[in-house]
Parts: structure tokens; C-alpha cells; sequence
């Protein structure tokens, strides 16, 4: 893939705009899934201070990793399950934020060890653990698994039949409409688009879409029909519930660390058990998953990052990264599948772009229009786009299996049990702890990697 700027380009080789706007870019492809973990864990966890996290995340990552690996971090849907069980096992909902912010630093501290092994051992071992006959596939699996997300965001979530078909009704139909203009908005200024529409389809693709969406709900506002009401307008309406005041404007998010705080007196030491069961098997999933989504992000800006700047750096980057997010934020960080799929379509790899989104995303969650603008996105909007993200990623890993000879059974064998057993949806729960679909395929992919290859390594 050829990249028109590369790892390397600065703001002033790019330009100023273009920077800011390919930042705003990437902002609002990892901003839905940001602010969707704070939302699905509840227990009034800040949509705003998981932004602000994310960005402190990121920061750190980018440091650490010597401003060489150009993918923004952003909260993790893998430990859900585990932040969950840090309120599922609190006496109060203070403690319950405290957990949070052990189990992040439990999660870190995994990352840690593991980069400072990596760091003596060297990477060699895991490129033979995890050939592109391994890694090909589960990084096309991390994309195929989104896809039911996409689908359901461009229906928002319609009825459905017992087929599991989405119900065509009047508001499904104006779902599918807003997310058709979106996606078909995007692939357009992507194919064809001239210097601006080029650059930046998402932002072109996600103001249409907001836009027919917008002319959708004013219709059915004057009409008084709710199947029509696409944008929910209540953030908007939580910034003048007071009348206009300052909080309007501006307003700072509720920090995780400032209620974990009120939590220190009802802390005992069986509910650190607790958080340390939840937290650490999650992490060694996710070591995983990092690495395949390096590997992918290594393929599209052709360098390396497991050599240079070292999986010790990024791992080491995202432990400590994941542990000053949710000081803020109280969410864990990962590196966003949604971040290395706008690199791959906008072809722009410059870590400059993602330091300025890092900071961007600091600013914007004191500023309170633009997070209710964000909030009231529809999620057929973000589905229209979703699909180009989640889709990038798929091709990617494919594109790895081309380089694999599946003439070679044990070859076939390897791709076809990760491909079948993701996405046929396999996880395991043993106890508190789930494996997640790209885990369970990516572990049964090496397990079979090394018994058809037995023969192999003894000759």
C-alpha cells in the first residue's frame, strides 16, 4: 500500500489544516467506540472522561514507543465483562471506581512483565508462534467480527424476524438511509475525490449522513412522527436544563481517580482478589490481540513495529498507557482496530496526526457542544462508516493470506480452523474469565500451526 504521508511526515510537510482535519478525522472514527464502553458498564461512568483518557492513553503510548507507531488508543471492550465485576463485587459505587482503577493498573502491570520478557528474549519466538498463516486470519477475523456491529448500528437495532432478518419498518428504512448516504459518501470522495474529498472521507461521510439524518428528524418533529426522529437531541437539552450558564460551554469531566478516592474507606483486601481475578487473564487475551493488530498496522505502513520501535516499547506503551487512561477515564486502553482502518483508507500514517487526535480528544471533553454533538451522532451514521473500518481490517488480514501457500494442507488447516471457529462466534467462560472470539480462534490457530508442522521442525 502506498502511503501519501508516511510514519515519519510532520504537520508542516502536510499542513497545518490538513493535520488538524485528519485528526478530527480519526477522532470521530474511534469516537463511538470510546464512548460506547463507559455506556454499556453504566454505574455512572463518564462518556467525556473515558475521551479524555483515551487521550492521556495515547499520549503515553506515542511516547513510549518514540512517536513511531501511528495508532490511537481508546477504551476496551475486552475488559467490560471485568470492569463490570469491579461493581458487581463493591459495597458502594465509590469503591466500585476504585476497582476500576486496580484492575487497570493489575492489566498494566501484565503488559509490563511481559515487555520487559520480550525485551531479553527478543521477538523471534513470537514470529514463529504466530507466522502470517496465524496471523493473516485473526487479523481478518478481528474485522468479520465487527461486522454484526456495523449491521446492527446501520438498523439501529430494529426488530427482527425469527429469522433473525431486520424488520423493514419506517424508521428501520430511515436508518438504512442514513447509513447507505454515509457509507456511500465515504467510498466515493475515497475512489474519486479530488485533494479534500480524498483526504477525508469520514468527515464528508459522517456530515452527510448527520445531515439527511437532521433533515429526517426536522421533518418528523413538524409532522410529529417519531419513526422519522433519527437524532436524539437530549445531550443538547442536558447543557441549558439549568438555563445558559457557564457549564454550557465549557465543563470538566468527572475524573475517575477523584471517586475512586471516596472508595478507599470501604476497601478490604478480598475485593482486591477480586479485581485481580477479573483483570490479569484478561490482559494476557489481549497481549494477543496487540500483537496481531501491530502485525496488521506493520503490513499497511510496511515497517515493522514488532522490530522497530520493539514489541517491548508497545507493549510497555499500552500497559502504561491503559493505567493513566483510567486514572481519568476509568476504562482500560487498547489500540482501535477503527484507528488502523483510517490509516489504511486515508492513506496518511503520520504519527503526528495521531498525537494532535491525542490532544484533541483532551480539549474536546471540557468542551460540552461538542461532546453533545458527538453523543447525538445517530449510530447508522457511525454504521455507515463502521462498515468501511471493520471491512479494511478483514482485507488486511486476507491480504496476509495471500502471501501463504494454501496449497500446503497444514497451511489450510491453520487458516481454516481460526477462520471457521471466529466466525462461528467460538468463546469460552471458565469462571470469571471469557475468552473472547479473536482469542479462542487465535489460540486454537497455533495449537493446530504446531501439530502440522511437528513433522517439519524435526527434519
Amino acid at each position: 500500500m502506498k502511503l501519501i504521508y508516511n510514519v515519519d511526515a510532520k504537520p508542516k510537510q502536510i499542513g497545518y489544516l490538513k493535520t488538524v482535519l485528519f485528526a478530527l478525522q480519526q477522532l470521530l472514527a474511534i469516537m463511538a467506540a470510546t464512548i460506547a464502553v463507559p455506556a454499556i458498564v453504566g454505574n455512572g461512568m463518564s462518556a467525556s472522561a473515558a475521551l479524555f483518557g483515551a487521550g492521556i492513553g495515547t499520549l503515553v503510548y506515542q511516547i513510549l514507543t518514540k512517536f513511531k507507531s501511528p495508532v490511537f488508543l481508546g477504551s476496551s471492550f475486552a475488559f467490560i465483562g471485568s470492569m463490570c465485576a469491579a461493581f458487581a463485587g463493591a459495597t458502594s459505587m465509590s469503591l466500585g471506581f476504585l476497582g476500576l482503577l486496580l484492575g487497570a493498573i493489575f492489566a498494566g502491570l501484565v503488559y509490563v512483565v511481559l515487555a520487559i520478557v520480550v525485551k531479553f528474549v527478543g521477538v523471534n519466538w513470537i514470529n514463529k508462534l504466530m507466522p502470517p498463516v496465524v496471523i493473516g486470519p485473526t487479523v481478518a477475523l478481528i474485522g468479520l467480527s465487527l461486522a454484526g456491529a456495523a449491521v446492527n448500528d446501520v438498523f439501529s437495532y430494529g426488530p427482527q424476524d425469527g429469522n433473525g432478518a431486520f424488520i423493514m419498518t419506517a424508521n428501520i428504512w430511515v436508518s438504512f438511509i442514513c447509513a447507505i448516504v454515509t457509507l456511500f459518501v465515504v467510498i466515493l470522495c475515497s475512489t474519486y475525490g479530488k485533494k479534500v474529498g480524498k483526504l477525508f472521507p469520514f468527515i464528508f461521510g459522517i456530515l452527510s449522513g448527520y445531515g439527511v439524518a437532521l433533515l429526517f428528524t426536522v421533518i418528523g418533529v413538524l409532522t410529529n412522527n417519531a419513526d422519522l426522529m433519527v437524532i436524539d437531541f437530549a445531550p443538547f437539552k442536558a447543557l441549558v436544563e439549568d438555563g445558559v450558564t457557564l457549564k454550557t460551554f465549557l465543563s470538566v469531566p468527572e475524573f475517575s481517580f477523584l471517586k475512586a478516592f471516596e472508595g478507599a474507606k470501604d476497601f478490604e483486601w478480598s475485593y482486591l482478589a477480586t479485581i485481580a481475578v477479573a483483570y490479569i487473564p484478561v490482559a494476557f487475551v489481549v497481549f494477543a490481540e496487540h500483537i496481531a493488530d501491530h502485525k496488521n498496522l506493520s503490513s499497511i505502513i510496511e515497517s515493522d513495529l514488532l522490530e522497530e520501535p520493539g514489541l517491548h516499547r508497545t507493549l510497555l506503551g499500552d500497559g502504561i498507557g491503559s493505567m493513566a487512561g483510567a486514572i481519568f477515564g476509568g476504562c482500560p486502553n487498547t489500540t482501535y482496530g477503527e484507528s488502523v482502518g483510517c490509516v489504511a483508507i486515508t492513506k496518511n500514517a503520520s504519527v503526528a496526526t495521531i498525537t494532535i487526535t491525542a490532544v484533541m480528544s483532551l480539549a474536546i471533553s471540557f468542551i460540552s457542544p461538542f461532546v453533545a454533538f458527538l453523543d447525538s451522532i445517530p449510530g447508522c451514521v457511525m454504521g455507515g462508516v463502521c462498515i468501511t473500518l471493520y471491512g479494511f481490517i478483514a482485507v488486511s488480514g486476507l491480504k496476509m493470506i495471500q502471501k501463504v501457500d494454501l496449497e500446503n494442507n497444514a497451511n489450510l488447516f491453520t487458516t481454516a480452523v481460526i477462520l471457521i471457529t471466529g466466525i462461528g462466534g467460538m468463546s469460552l467462560a471458565i469462571g470469571k474469565i471469557t475468552l473472547t472470539t479473536t482469542a479462542c480462534a487465535l489460540i486454537l490457530g497455533i495449537i493446530t500451526n504446531i501439530l502440522v508442522n511437528l513433522k517439519k521442525d524435526a527434519e
